[in-house]
């Protein structure tokens, strides 16, 4: 035994062996076998012995059950066919039969010496015309398996309904198990399934809806879709009611701030007057009882319930209404003939109209659709005004064309103001803030500055002359030194202006770009020749000289700044804001300076460099589209909308309205068939006051009748615009109108009746449940109607048709469309597309309208409270006045001032007490240095002369008399305020009595000494 267990390892075992030594014997026995099936069955075949083959097959076989009898001819064609198809392919063959066990051990058979070899012979020739133990196997193996095919295929036969039951059964099983683990999943995946569903359907309606915008003809089932979209919500009646009001508050709030603005200024000259002495206090007082009363912007407004007045539930008065209400439509939708009539009236006249009727007409452009039509009327008046007003290229810009001026005023007021603002209120501010910058490019100005600074502060004349040229003024250091710090510091604040200007175009209103866009194209229309620099210096005289430039120069009174009540620029600032106007007017125009503004030449080039700016910043100001497509407008969109157009307007504009169109009638209008001599024929002659607010309205017997009519006549009414014939029935019907009722028609089939055209859909008749579907739905839109409110619901003739059964607005549809082709609007030829991309249109349209209803919205909230704002302001002034005033009267009860003025109680003036007269000699004017020379005297003859200066009634205001040797000789009138304003100007002598010079800076020092105590 060995005892290495490695070696052990590799060593055989007897049991090993004898294992070895059996198999071996087992594969030898089954050679054995094989071979002698092999033997047998060839040489049986080759015998053609066709009986012994059963025998043959079960005697060389393990399980002679798998050898069927009933098969044995079958076995025996079989195997000769196949044997017989090996053997043709043969040419030549040897004795050795070879078979392969497990895969991997050939053995080798003679069968003509029955020796047999594990190894190949020397002599191996294969037996190849000889079937072998697998072909011969797979013969009756093959045959078995069919056999047992046709078996159990009979059986399959014999019970169809139980195999039927069974396969029904596994396949419920089954997809009632795939569906139940299928809903699992959905029911684990909800949100995500939610998500993709949506991601889906807003892909589809993206889609669908890109169609209706995109394509040209979009299809019937696209717009089926997205017809639902032109019902009108509670959301939208909402907002409509909510835009109307704030749009009557709006207009209401800038009327009465303009009115509000305009006595202000008259009170400003009252007060002024005041001063001097000029008017009573009592004109005064009662002119801010009349501010007062219109304190907050309160315009009476003519109330839509009245009984009485041209609103009143008369059939007569009902249809006067209804044909101004149509009259005002025509004039605002029709600019021509406003444009006309600007024309015909003179400039001071028209200039009154334009600020009050055509702003008012047009509810100072308050909404998009009232700003697209004030636009078509500027550009229909310029284009008339420059086809006949000009004459050469010049003419706009040295003249002072009439719609130029409308244009720049509109867009100056309440829309275009916050523009403004934010253009220049920064820097302009910080200008005025800035108490060091001093900007004064004048050499004469800052030498008289310099010296009146020089004999103001010491009260003693000095030694430099008065009058100098700008080459003398030049000579003096400090007038050089304070010149050119004026210049570093012009350039630097004028390009901090310019850069917030071309820095902000997009701020630019667009309707002042339009104009601008429309002026140079009708210059350039007129005069071909003209080069694009002269067109852009006319725009540049629009944007900037008219528009921009006055809003530098007083930005206090074009409200760009916050003025305190009582408060004011200072001449400095004034003049700083103003002298930066004026380089950036000369820029904006490429003028540089020459002849009288020499002095400025030295900023010529930087004139050059700031024009390139400018005419670029011009040109890109003209590049703005057409109105139509800025507000997607066309002729339908009164239509589309819910609400009617609506203007506030006073007696007394719509009375001066009505006179000027009968007076300019036949040029206006000369076609004797217009629609507006029909209106104003209907309309006859121009009523009263009294007959638009009916009678009893103002008492007969009042002795201040006419003064009551005046201010009645301030009354506003409210008129919803229509048209003559908008939507009416029979004959009548125009093109617009009868597309306008087919299209809602056609909207009211296609939601209840499918079909692929229109055609379809008319041809096609409407089954009970679509009569029923369609009733059921008219019956919900009457619902929605009754809460609608007045003045936006529809009118009569389309709540009839709405009321229509399917099949009657099928038939209606038909005979509009042929009337319709008839007038060219559609043809049948292309299924009536046309209409239906009208119908598409308005879908867009509707979409649109409601964005631009909800920025509307916001403006207009934006609107209100800055011109609250602006209205608080006005209170602020009045209140300031109310304050003065009453400082007045104090001032006139106080005894101990030096000129008393006493007051009973009726409040008359009793009586006053004057300063005393003083009395000089030229002499000791001259020695102050007053007085200057008198022409044609000697100075030894000063002491001659004497002046009485006396103080008069009127406050500030002096009787200056001149006597020669005790006789009196001439008397001449002095007003402090002239004075002052000399002072302002920079004028340095006066001539008294036209002989007598006198120095006008201590002339003010010696009258402030004297009688004001200062």
């Amino acid at each position: 035994m060995c005892k290495d267990p490695e070696s052990a390892s590799k060593n055989l075992w007897l049991d090993e062996i004898q294992d070895a030594v059996c198999q071996a014997n087992t594969d030898r026995d089954r050679a054995k076998q094989w071979v002698t099936l092999v033997i047998d069955v060839n040489q049986c075949l080759e015998k053609e012995e066709t009986s012994d083959i059963l025998s043959v097959l079960k005697s060389n076989v393990c399980n002679t059950n798998d050898v069927i009898p009933e098969c044995a001819d079958k076995y025996y064609n079989a195997l000769a066919k196949a044997k017989k198809q090996k053997s043709g392919n043969v040419s030549a063959e040897g004795p050795w039969l070879k078979l392969t066990l497990q895969e991997k051990y050939d053995y080798y058979y003679n069968i003509d010496s029955k020796e047999s070899s594990w190894v190949t012979p020397e002599s191996y020739l294969h037996k190849e015309s000889w079937l072998m133990g697998k072909e011969i196997e797979a013969f009756w193996k093959g045959h078995k398996q069919r056999m047992s095919y046709l078996r159990r295929k009979q059986m399959f036969i014999d019970h169809i309904p139980s195999i039927v039951k069974i396969q029904s059964w596994f396949r419920m099983t089954t997809t009632r198990r795939n569906y139940l683990s299928r809903l699992q999943y959905f029911r684990d995946h909800k949100n995500e399934i939610v998500k993709i569903q949506s991601l889906l359907r807003a892909s589809k309606a993206r889609d669908d809806y890109k169609t209706l915008v995109g394509s040209e003809n979009p299809p019937l089932s696209v717009i089926r879709k997205f017809v639902h979209l032109l019902d009108q919500s509670d959301l939208d009646f909402q907002e409509e009611l909510e835009v109307a009001q704030l749009r009557g508050e709006v207009v209401t709030k800038i009327r009465g701030n303009q009115q509000l603005e305009k006595d202000l200024n008259l009170m400003d000259i009252k007060i002024g007057l005041l001063v001097k002495n000029r008017i009573t206090l009592e004109d005064v007082i009662s002119h801010r009882t009349k501010l007062n009363k219109k304190k907050g912007g309160e315009i009476q407004v003519l109330n839509n319930t009245d009984n009485q007045g041209i609103k009143s539930l008369s059939k007569e008065r009902r249809k006067t209404l209804e044909t101004y209400q149509q009259l005002f439509y025509l004039l605002q939708t029709n600019p021509s003939y406003l444009a006309k009539l600007i024309f015909q009236m003179p400039q001071n006249k028209s200039t009154k109209f334009m600020d009050t009727v055509i702003f008012t007409l047009y509810n100072y452009a308050s909404n998009q659709r009232e700003e697209y039509l004030l636009l078509k009327l500027f550009k229909t008046a310029l284009e008339e005004e420059v086809k006949s007003k000009v004459d050469q290229v010049q003419d706009i810009v040295t003249g002072n064309p009439t719609v130029i001026k409308m244009v720049v005023s509109f867009n100056r007021g309440a829309r275009g103001q916050n523009t403004l603002r934010q253009l220049l209120a920064p820097v302009v501010r910080e200008i005025i803030d800035d108490k060091s910058l001093v900007i004064n490019t004048n050499p004469v100005e800052v030498y008289k500055a310099w010296v009146n600074q020089l004999e103001t502060q010491t009260g003693e004349a000095s030694n430099l002359p008065y009058d100098v040229t700008e080459e003398q003024a030049l000579t003096y250091p400090e007038v050089k030194s304070k010149l050119d710090a004026s210049n570093e510091s012009l350039r630097s604040v004028t390009d901090k202006v310019l850069n917030s200007i071309i820095s902000s175009l997009d701020l630019l209103p667009y309707g002042l770009r339009y104009i601008a866009k429309v002026l140079k194209n009708s210059i350039h229309e007129k005069f071909p020749d003209a080069t694009e620099d002269e067109l852009l210096k006319i725009v540049g005289n629009l944007l900037y000289y008219r528009y921009m430039n006055p809003a530098i120069v007083a930005p206090d009174g074009f409200d760009i700044i916050d003025m305190t009540a009582g408060g004011q620029i200072n001449p400095d600032q004034r003049r700083n804001l103003g002298t930066v106007a004026k380089v950036l007017q000369h820029a904006a125009s490429n003028k540089l300076f020459e002849g009288e503004n020499e002095h400025l030449a030295s900023t010529n080039n930087y004139l050059s460099d700031t024009y390139q700016k400018f005419r670029k910043y011009f040109k890109e100001a003209c590049d703005v589209p057409e109105p139509e497509e800025k507000f997607n407008m066309d002729k339908y969109t009164d239509v589309v909308t819910v609400s009617k157009p609506v203007i506030y307007i006073s007696i007394e504009e719509i009375i001066s309205t009505h006179s000027l169109l009968l007076e300019h009638q036949d040029a206006i209008a000369p076609d004797k068939n217009d629609l507006l001599n029909e209106l104003l024929e209907s309309l006859g002659e121009v009523p009263t006051v009294e007959s638009f607010l009916g009678e009893g309205a103002v008492d007969p017997n009042d002795p201040n009748k006419a003064n009551t009519l005046n201010q009645l006549a301030k009354t506003e009414i409210s008129l919803s615009l229509t048209s003559k014939y908008d939507l009416g029935d029979g004959e009548g019907l125009d093109g617009q109108s009868l597309m306008i009722k087919t299209k809602k028609l056609i909207m009211d089939v296609i939601r209840n009746q499918p079909g692929s055209t229109l055609t379809e859909i008319l041809e096609t008749p409407a089954t009970t449940q679509q009569e029923v579907d369609h009733d059921t739905d008219m019956v919900s839109r009457a619902k929605k109607d009754s809460k609608t409110p007045e003045e936006m619901k529809d009118n009569q003739s389309m709540v009839k048709d709405a009321q229509l059964p399917l099949e009657q607005k099928k038939r209606k549809i038909q005979r509009n469309l042929r009337t319709l082709e008839q007038m060219g609007h559609v043809s049948s030829k292309n299924k009536y597309q046309d209409i239906l991309n009208e119908i598409a249109k308005d879908i867009r349209n509707q979409r649109i309208h409601r964005k631009l209803r909800k920025a509307e919205l916001a403006k207009l909230q934006q609107t209100l409270k800055a011109l609250n704002k602006k209205a608080a302001f006005y209170e602020d002034q009045i209140n300031y006045y109310d304050t003065y005033i009453k400082t007045c009267l104090d001032n006139l009860k106080i005894k101990n001032s030096r000129r008393s003025i006493k007051m009973d109680g009726k409040g008359e003036l009793k009586g006053a007490k004057r300063a005393k007269p003083v009395k000089y000699t030229a002499a000791k004017l001259h020695e102050k240095g007053v007085l200057l020379g008198i022409d044609d005297l000697q100075t030894n003859q000063f002491k001659n002369v004497t002046f009485d200066i006396i103080s008069t009634e009127d406050v500030g205001i002096f009787d200056v008399k001149s006597k020669f040797l005790g006789v009196d000789m001439e008397k001449v009138q002095l007003n402090i305020q002239d004075l002052l304003e000399m002072q302002y100007e920079g004028i340095a002598v006066m001539k008294m009595f036209d002989k007598v010079k006198v120095n006008v800076n201590l002339l003010i020092y010696l009258l402030n000494k004297k009688f004001y105590g200062k």
